[in-house]
């Protein structure tokens, strides 16, 4: 154990558990550097966070920028960068966004979201969906079903939130007609067994799991959400907090499947790993979320959101690549697949891709992650799993990997799952 770790275990409240406790001292576009000098190629990137890579020369250069001219107002006084930020991302967003309102914390943004809903629509009932993660404040794991351990010794709960199936195709052994069927008529049976359609405020949905394992929705599931809510006048509030910012092969997944939110929910990239995030909505409907209904000391921080602008702008150029490198990873990934009977499934859209790994009759493996992450660490990489059964690799590099390192990330997974399977 290193100094540093031993001072860890004896000052830090073990409650937050790292992934490995390597120390990292330095990091730059996908690689970052740890106390030996060892460099590691780092496919966590922050849960989906640093969409840029590490320390961006233009994002670093707007943060010291700003941080040598004002770093904190608190809501005391205004201050432009509050107001780029909101106007690069209303310029990229969905036509029905036109409003934002920022926070520090995608659980934060959650919250914020689930409190405009019920402010503006007068109704208190939230719907959310089986294997979502949204967060672990009081409030928001309210709404995460993605691991049963994250609500475990925190009830009771909110009331008036109901949970539903999400499609979840492999691990139902459906196809995406039969997941999405079977999902929406469950939905059906909640509205007539368990609450009625006028007293849900919203539908919180991710238009992809991230915690749950990296479950596409679908375009069909979401813009059938899209319809029942516009038939009960029901808010859809699309969780963007893990898929924005070009993550799945457009700027926001709502985009990829052609859905308007009507709350959207941001964090993580949405400033390459500052602190920041945000809920966007209508003018029609943030209008109504009058002074004084919400507040935050510091969110909308001046140096995060000039770093967002930054990273708005920085992502121009990245954003329309993602689908061409998205297509080579799952064409190297769908060949890895049929060589390798530990990978059951992959799955997801743009650079956030899971590879589910199974053991016989598709039983979910965790040990395989386990062995393939060590390895992977070995060779110099870092790595992240998803899904309730922690089986499901996280492939999520920067967007603006280089082929020469994203090949270099797929060859070591491969080495990995065949040092596994030959173990």
């Amino acid at each position: 154990m290193t100094d540093l770790q031993k001072r860890l275990h004896e000052i830090i409240a073990p409650v937050i558990a790292f992934d490995n406790e390597i120390e990292i001292t330095e990091g730059k576009g996908s690689w970052v550097t740890g106390a030996d000098g060892k460099q590691y190629l780092d496919f966590a990137c922050g849960i989906a966070t640093t969409n840029l890579g590490h320390r961006p020369d233009d994002v670093v250069a707007a943060a010291q920028a700003q941080l040598n001219k004002l770093w904190h107002a608190g809501g005391a006084f205004l201050y432009e960068p509050i107001i780029e930020a909101a106007e690069a991302i209303v310029g990229i967003a969905p036509d029905s966004i036109e409003k934002a309102f920022f926070m520090n914390s995608g659980a934060e943004a959650v919250e914020a979201s689930v409190k405009l809903a019920r402010k503006v629509s007068g109704r208190q009932g939230i719907i959310t969906f089986r294997g979502a993660f949204h967060g672990r404040t009081m409030g928001s794991v309210t709404y995460t079903t993605s691991k049963a351990k994250y609500r475990q010794g925190y009830h009771p709960l909110l009331p008036s939130v109901f949970v539903t199936p999400f499609p979840h195709p492999f691990g139902w052994d459906m196809t995406q007609e039969e997941a999405n069927a079977y999902a929406l008529r469950e939905l059906e049976m909640k509205f007539r067994y368990e609450v009625t359609p006028h007293e849900i405020a919203a539908f919180l949905v991710e238009p992809m799991q991230g915690e749950g394992g990296y479950y596409p929705a679908s375009r069909e599931f979401l813009q059938s959400l899209r319809e029942i809510a516009d038939e009960h006048g029901i808010l859809l509030m699309i969780d963007e907090v893990q898929t924005g910012f070009g993550r799945t092969g457009d700027w926001f997944t709502s985009q990829v499947y052609d859905v308007e939110p009507d709350v959207m929910i941001m964090g993580k990239a949405i400033a390459n790993g500052l602190p920041l995030s945000g809920v966007a909505s209508s003018a029609e409907i943030m209008d109504q979320w009058r002074p004084g209904s919400h507040g935050t000391t510091f969110g909308g921080n001046p140096v995060s959101c000039a770093a967002s602008a930054a990273t708005v702008a920085g992502l121009r150029d990245v954003v329309p690549t993602v689908p061409a490198t998205s297509e080579y990873a799952f064409s190297r990934w769908n060949e890895l697949k049929d060589r390798h009977r530990t990978i059951g499934d992959v799955r997801g859209l743009g650079l956030m891709i899971g590879i589910e790994l199974v053991s016989e009759g598709n039983t979910p493996d965790p040990h395989a992650f386990e062995a393939i992450s060590a390895h992977a660490i070995d060779r110099g990489m870092f790595i992240l799993n998803c899904g309730p059964d922690g089986n499901v690799i996280r492939f999520i590099p920067p967007l603006n990997v280089s082929r020469e390192d994203l090949d270099l990330g797929i060859d070591i997974l491969a080495e990995g799952i065949a040092a596994y399977e030959n173990r």
